[in-house]
């Protein structure tokens, strides 16, 4: 049992704990939500970076590191002495590696090993799938291709790289000119309709699952490509490209909210039969906290899912202060990074903090 630990179990005073993450990503609506919850915050960033969150002012204090390397020696060590809880983000999982992140002895909110899970294709595939959840189909190998596919490089941030072809022959003709290094890919059907991610909240202490907001990408040059004529396309050799630049808020149809609460409860459902791929320990407490499942919507209203994030996503920035649906639910402005603090202050004051560590 780690320093950290040992206080956590004795402690019932928000203000003893410390929440933190990594400044990038969505990190000023954690921070900003810690604060509006009342419990103290810190922003760990990479020298040069924590201008945003100075000029901002959500951050209680900062730390500064040079370089990531520098997490083990300098930040945990830190972290622990402040009885801090880490909050995950997209950017936290991409600097550090699941693989870090399931060594850290600091309080972590959330379930370490499900990073696995949700890093892996295959295993991400198996988990939605055995929660009946719809997915586009998955081709083996180029030559399988027999209908448009969008191709995805494994750990290829922010949808950069990805491509959409409809043949081995075009599959090998990008790939080749482009990625001739990249091996390691994902060929998935390409499924027409409207991006559509769905920003859930599962709390272990309420019992409860909430549907926080929605939002779709904007997506270079793939949002702005359209401006430009087709033969104009072809003749300048532009490609299509799926970097994200920005998330927009969406608000659905009403009448699509209960197939979406349904296919929520049954992803975290299925996620308490998962088990560590160490130890092949079930994982009793399965996903919670903050999660998306990122889906295309067809004309016929079907809706398939071809990823999860299973923590906070970068698309509910722009409801800091809050969305049309925590609108309904909460009297405060409730971002998803104000729902986890608020977790953790129920948590805290409940002396139930261990049932939401990972």
């Amino acid at each position: 049992m780690t320093p950290a630990k040992k206080s956590a179990a004795v402690s019932k005073n928000p203000k003893d704990y410390c929440i933190t993450t990594i400044g990038s990503h969505s990190a000023l609506q954690i921070l900003k939500g810690a604060r509006d919850e009342g419990v103290p915050n810190l922003a760990i960033c990479k020298r040069g970076t924590e201008r945003v969150y100075k000029s901002f002012g959500v951050a209680d204090e900062i730390l500064l590191i040079d370089d990531w390397s520098e997490w083990e020696t300098k930040v945990e060590p830190e972290l622990i002495k402040r009885n801090a809880i880490i909050i995950p983000h997209g950017s936290f999982i991409s600097y550090l590696g699941h693989e870090r992140v399931q060594k850290m002895q600091s309080m972590y909110y959330g379930t370490k090993e499900i990073l696995e899970w949700e890093s892996n294709r295959t295993m991400e595939r198996q988990w939605l799938l055995s929660a009946n959840i719809l997915m586009p189909r998955v081709f083996e190998k180029p030559e399988d291709i027999d209908c448009p596919v969008i191709v995805k490089f494994h750990g290829a941030g922010g949808g950069f790289g990805y491509f959409v072809v409809r043949s081995a022959e075009q599959f090998y003709e990008v790939k080749n000119r482009k990625y001739p290094d990249e091996n390691d890919f994902n060929i998935q059907e390409y499924i027409i309709g409207v991006p559509l991610y769905i920003h859930y909240f599962y709390s272990p202490i309420t019992g409860e699952l909430e549907i926080m907001s929605f939002d779709k990408r904007y997506e270079s040059n793939a949002d702005s490509i359209g401006r430009i004529k087709a033969e104009d396309q072809l003749a300048a050799k532009i490609h299509t490209s799926y970097t994200i630049v920005g998330n927009i808020p969406l608000v659905v149809r009403e009448s699509m909210l209960p197939e979406f609460f349904e296919m929520g409860d049954r992803v975290i459902k299925a996620s308490r039969t998962l088990h560590n791929t160490k130890t092949g320990e079930r994982l009793k407490k399965g996903l919670f906290g903050s999660f998306c499942l990122e889906t295309i919507v067809t004309r016929k209203l079907q809706t398939f899912v071809f990823e999860i994030s299973a923590r906070i996503v970068a698309g509910t920035n722009p409801f800091i202060e809050g969305s049309p649906y925590t609108a309904l639910k909460y009297t405060v402005p409730m971002s998803t990074g104000r729902r986890i603090a608020r977790d953790i202050q129920q948590a805290i004051k409940q002396g139930r903090l261990e049932e939401i560590l990972g």
